[in-house]
């Protein structure tokens, strides 16, 4: 039988919050029924994650054929006026 073993808690991330935004937190925490550490921790994690999950990586391909379209001197095509025009129409 595999023992997974436990990441060792050795880093620290410390920061700053006015005494509204701090309640709020333990208020949070304590509805959670978890610490506010934890529940910190918790949801630092899970936003981390989200924003590491959408974080858009090219191939080198895409990304060259990116670099080359923004080198290129062409102007904007047909379909790029198109939408400049409607969105230009509807927030006006």
């Amino acid at each position: 039988m595999a023992t997974r073993q436990k990441a060792k808690n050795d880093a620290r991330l410390n920061f700053r919050l006015n005494a509204r935004q701090k309640k709020l937190i333990d208020q949070a925490a304590l509805v959670s029924g978890q610490s506010t550490s934890d529940f910190a921790t918790s949801t630092l994690l899970e936003k981390a994650r989200r924003v590491v999950e959408h974080t858009t990586v090219l191939s080198n391909r895409d990304r060259d054929l990116f670099l080359a379209m923004l080198e290129s001197d062409s102007g904007p095509n047909a379909a790029l006026l198109a939408a400049a025009k409607r969105y230009k129409e509807r927030n006006v």
